[in-house]
């Protein structure tokens, strides 16, 4: 099962640290990560398998929601087939 996130918000030190280490510590492996600066606007998509997650989906989507809190960014997490369902064209 795979999920994508994704994180928007001003730049700052430790946005991709925070990210994946409440990934690692929740047994979500990363599979393919975009990540950009315009400007001083950072932009993260990641997609992620979350097949072995210790956590349920709701925890993991809790736990990231505070790190973007603490961080001062956005942070969404949405399965995959929905994710992709909402970006048909």
């Amino acid at each position: 099962m795979r999920a994508v996130i994704t994180v928007i918000g001003k730049d700052k030190v430790g946005i991709i640290a925070g990210i994946s280490s409440i990934l690692a510590d929740c047994g979500v492996n990363i599979l393919d990560i975009s990540q950009t600066i315009m400007q001083d606007i950072f932009t993260m998509v990641m997609l992620v398998d979350i097949s072995k997650s210790c956590v349920n989906f709701h925890l993991l989507s809790g736990k990231l929601d505070e790190k973007g809190v603490e961080l001062g960014v956005s942070v969404r997490i949405q399965h995959e087939d929905i994710f992709n369902s909402m970006h048909r064209i």
